[in-house]
This record gives structure tokens, sequence and C-alpha cells, in this order.
């Protein structure tokens, strides 16, 4: 089951297909519960719309960022790719003065390579690699109790161009100023490969 901090959210009116506006009671439950589907919640959200626990564990809304270039990427410790952390914490120095932010998501859905505790994947990734960059609790990425911001993410209909499962560790979204998912980047994608599409957009 989820957990029911993930699903607490808002009462807001949406513009349908049919420019027609109803109301709709977005509380992220599990789709066999409530008034609505949760799926046919989440096709009526934008990114700007979701809450997260940050590591430390305090509720954050994405709206935060809003007006940012936003990467964010699905993260673990023990991975071969782990020392991408290195290269987002430069992007991160770099750019964040100008607007930019990384945000990061441990997952232990693959080959159980994120197994620590939210103060053992902070202290790991502070010491490590120096990360500066936000980072929240450790969430599922794929699968049948998916976060709902991944959901989000990999689904076609709310992401036509870039959905689809997350294969790996550190596969990477792209979102813009305007909170539209401008690009998707597989794990192998380096971190520095990307740097010439993030300056474009700030």
């Amino acid at each position: 089951m989820y957990d029911a901090s993930h699903y607490r959210h808002i009462i807001r009116t949406k513009t349908c297909a049919n420019s027609s506006r109803r109301m709709i009671e977005s509380k992220y439950l599990p789709a066999t519960q409530g008034r609505h589907n949760r799926s046919e919640v989440i096709e009526l959200m934008e990114i700007y719309d979701f809450t997260v626990r940050t590591i430390e564990g305090f509720q954050k809304s994405l709206d935060d960022y809003r007006g940012k270039v936003v990467l964010i990427v699905n993260t673990a410790s023990k991975c071969g790719f782990t020392p991408q952390y290195e290269g987002l914490q430069e992007l991160y120095r770099k750019y964040k003065d100008r607007g930019f932010v990384v945000l990061g998501f441990p997952s232990n859905d693959f080959m159980r390579q994120e197994p620590g505790t939210s103060e053992e994947i902070k202290q790991f990734c502070e010491v490590s690699f120096g990360v500066k960059f936000p980072m929240f609790e450790k969430i599922k990425v794929r699968g049948r109790n998916k976060h709902p911001l991944y959901e989000f993410l990999t689904s076609k209909k709310t992401n036509p161009g870039f959905g689809g499962s997350i294969k790996w560790n550190f596969t990477k979204f792209l979102i813009d100023r305007e909170g539209r998912i401008i690009n998707r980047f597989s794990p192998n994608t380096s971190p520095e490969s990307i740097e010439p599409e993030i300056t474009r957009l700030l």
C-alpha cells in the first residue's frame, strides 16, 4: 500500500477537453478507492500539483519549483551509475543561481541497489559526492505501487512524448520553466551531456 501522506492534496478546478469546468478532488488514493480513479485524477494534473516528502521527512510541494528548470532523477547508492551524482551536483552548482534545480528520488526498485534509510542515503550522498541539491525519501518508480509523480512522468497520457516505464536507476526527466516535460534521458546519458539542453532552457 501507498503511504497515505503521498495522497493528501488539493481540490482544484481543471479545464476538461470539452472546455467545461469541474471540481476534482485529488487525494491520491489507490485506484480502487474514492470517487475518482487515481489515474483519471493524475491525467488532469500538472507537475506542480504533486507533493513529495524530503529526505529529512518534510512535505514539499513541487509548486515551490515553479518557474525553474528542473531535472528529476531516480537514484541509487549501489549502482554502476551512482558516480553520476558528481555530475548532477556539478550541474546544480553551476546553474542553480540561474534557476536550475536537480531533484533526486532514491529508489530500491532495481536489484535492491538503494537499501539504506533516508539518513544513510543522505549521509552517503553528502560525504561521497558533496550533494547539495534536494533529495527526497525513497519511493517506488515502477510497478503497481509507484509514486503518483512517477505515474505522471511515465504515463503515455500525461507524457505522450517521453512516457514509458522506468528501466533502471538514473533515468532523467527535464522540465522547463512552464512545467512541460521537454526530454527524457536514459541512465547511461551522463549529466555532462545534458548541459547544453539545460542552458538552452535557462
